[in-house]
């Protein structure tokens, strides 16, 4: 999962349009043209040009500013970062607001226009109030939130560790009570967060009422070229496609655990114990595939054992990760980028580890920032990273507005298409296998995909619903925690291994909440990914079962992918779709598609199971 800072999500972010200058400056700066003429097609005009030129040479600072915070967390840099934050917050806010004032001749403006200052009513993620000292206040509060949750540790066996020691050990360990201790200790970071969130919410809330919207959620809804509350509705549409994937699953690996462990630890019955599934928020269940692994019918294939026997380190799993996207025509990662990406967790000093892809100048500084580990997790997040920064590139030549995904899932689906095509064929032909499995082995390498694919879903679908309940005001301040396990409980079928109450924060314990990053997109991307691995593969003219495809070499994809890639936001989502699938609607039969051959086989290992919770 990641962010991808860039100018255009750093508005998004409220963290990065502009920068650098005071206050003063950035007020001066600030386009004029709707308070001083009058509302004309030919003013909006004006207004639109006037911002762009201040978005291209605004942004670096800002993205800079961040970088550094990121990468090397001091009081200072939190300091530095929360002033550029406050001052661009305030200067996104002015846009927005002087965009809103030419709503009433929408119908009179031409298309491109019209869509520009739209972008601008949406682009901030938190957005500030108005009065003065609320945009100081909102960027202290969203960077101390981050940085509490980039600092955590907890103590675990006499010694501190942090999350990426947790997450090892939590993928590795099979002991009951270890795993519990785990789960409780990372999660214990997170209480503090909790009034600092509530104001958060208070403010942002306000900002976005000042835009016109209902709320945060309703400005974040407001994203996608759809009224925001059909876009919920589509986000339920999608869901129930591929719930009854979900509940087989579910069913297997619930069984599985239950004969492992035994009543008294995973009963056969109601919810799974969030801490057996290996991930510290059970969204991603492929660390324990080896506890559920069909008897001769396994994958066959270790990649994290097998990166390792070929001398892979984390520079070598980026240069793989290269070579793919270069193979199907892309051009080569500039020299800056292998010079200034965080690969590798640096020595002494605190940093965000929580993978991200950075476009620092809107231009050519494109950066990853990892804390690479030499796994099959992070061999896929490599390719996901990538994936993020070749988009960035593809639209660089676009207007500043129109350099984004066309929409978020787009631009988080796109890597993790190419992460699809790692298939058995792709990793012999690059000598991480000797010989691929046969046809014998496919149920076991579409389970292992699933416990990471289809286990997610449910998770990348619950964490903005619980946001847009707690914006909306449905959920109140002293319900958060119980707003957050009742979520939990319905869509994934989990359940905490010791009692929570509203004491803790445990929303807090995921990044993307102190983090302020929206959810929805990764949700959307777990479909479109598949819609354009479908495409892609259809493309390059494949004839055997979907899962076993790989377009890795194929430049006639990597060119009409590139195409779509160049059109950014300039172009409705619907439109960008049409262009590389033929259909103008997120879809996940893809996805059952993909996964047919194993949604029967559980069916038929969940026989006699009483499925559900």
């Amino acid at each position: 999962m990641t962010n991808i800072p860039n100018a255009r999500s750093i508005l998004r972010k409220g963290l990065m349009l502009a920068g650098g200058a005071t206050a003063l400056v950035l007020a001066a700066c600030a386009p004029q043209t709707a308070q001083k003429d009058a509302v004309t097609p030919e003013s909006a005009k004006s207004f639109i040009a006037e911002v762009e030129q201040q978005l291209t040479g605004l942004g670096e600072e800002a993205a800079r500013a961040s970088w550094i915070r990121a990468t090397y967390i001091t009081e200072d840099t939190q300091w530095l970062e929360a002033r550029t934050v406050s001052r661009i917050t305030e200067l996104a806010v002015k846009y927005a607001k002087q965009a809103a004032s030419f709503d009433a001749i929408a119908d009179r403006l031409d298309p491109g226009t019209r869509r520009k200052l739209h972008l601008l009513k949406i682009g901030l993620t938190l957005p500030a109030p108005g009065r003065e000292g609320a945009a100081q206040e909102l960027a202290d509060l969203s960077t101390d939130l981050d940085s509490t949750y980039s600092k955590g540790k907890f103590e675990f066996k006499g010694k501190m560790i942090t999350l990426d020691d947790a997450s090892e050990i939590m993928a590795n360990s099979r002991n009951p009570e270890e795993l519990k201790a785990l789960w409780t200790g990372w999660h214990s970071i997170a209480p503090p967060m909790r009034a600092n969130y509530a104001k958060l919410v208070g403010l942002a809330n306000e900002g976005a009422k000042e835009l016109g919207f209902a709320d945060v959620g309703d400005l974040w809804r407001g994203g996608y070229d759809m009224p925001a509350a059909d876009f919920a509705k589509e986000t339920d549409r999608l869901w129930d496609q591929v719930k009854p994937l979900y509940q087989e699953l579910h069913c297997y690996v619930r069984g599985a655990l239950n004969a492992r462990y035994g009543d008294a630890v995973q009963a056969k019955t109601g919810p799974i114990r969030a801490d057996l599934l290996g991930n510290m928020w059970a969204q991603e269940w492929g660390t324990i595939y080896p506890l559920v692994a069909p008897k001769g019918q396994d994958s066959g294939i270790d990649l994290t054992a097998r990166l390792k026997a070929k001398a892979y380190d984390p520079l070598k799993m980026v240069k793989t990760g290269e070579a793919f996207f270069s193979s199907i025509g892309f051009a080569p990662l500039p020299e800056t980028f292998w010079t200034r990406s965080q690969i590798t967790r640096p020595e002494g000093r605190d940093v965000v580890c929580h993978a991200s892809a950075w476009d620092i100048d809107a231009r050519d500084d494109i950066r990853i920032k990892m804390c690479t580990r030499v796994t099959a997790e992070d061999f896929q997040t490599v390719h996901h990273e990538l994936g993020h920064n070749y988009y960035q590139r593809a639209y660089k030549d676009q207007s500043a507005l129109f350099r984004g995904g066309a929409n978020d899932g787009f631009h988080e689906a796109i890597g993790d298409m190419v992460a699809l095509s790692i298939t058995p064929a792709y990793l012999k032909q690059i000598g991480v296998i000797d010989a691929e499995p046969d046809s014998s082995k496919d149920i076991g390498l579409l389970l292992e995909q699933a416990m990471d694919k289809i286990a997610f879903l449910p998770f990348g679908l619950l964490v903005d619903k619980w946001r847009w309940q707690v914006f909306s005001g449905e959920v109140a301040t002293e319900n958060y925690n119980d707003a957050w396990w009742k979520l939990r409980t319905q869509y994934q079928g989990v359940a905490a291994p010791i009692a929570r109450s509203e004491a803790d924060f445990d929303p807090g314990a995921k990044y993307h909440i102190p983090g302020n990053t929206p959810y929805t997109r990764y949700f959307l991307a777990r479909i479109l990914q598949f819609q354009f691995y479908k495409a892609a593969c259809d493309q390059a003219g494949w004839k055997g079962p979907l899962h076993r495809c790989s377009f890795y070499g194929n430049k006639e994809v990597g060119a009409k992918l590139q195409a779509m890639l160049e059109t950014g936001l300039s172009k409705p989502w619907p439109d960008a779709l049409e262009a590389y699938t033929g259909t103008r609607q997120m879809d996940a039969s893809a996805i059952a598609e993909y996964f047919a051959p194993l949604k029967t086989w559980l069916a038929t290992q969940n026989e006699g199971r009483s499925c559900g919770w």
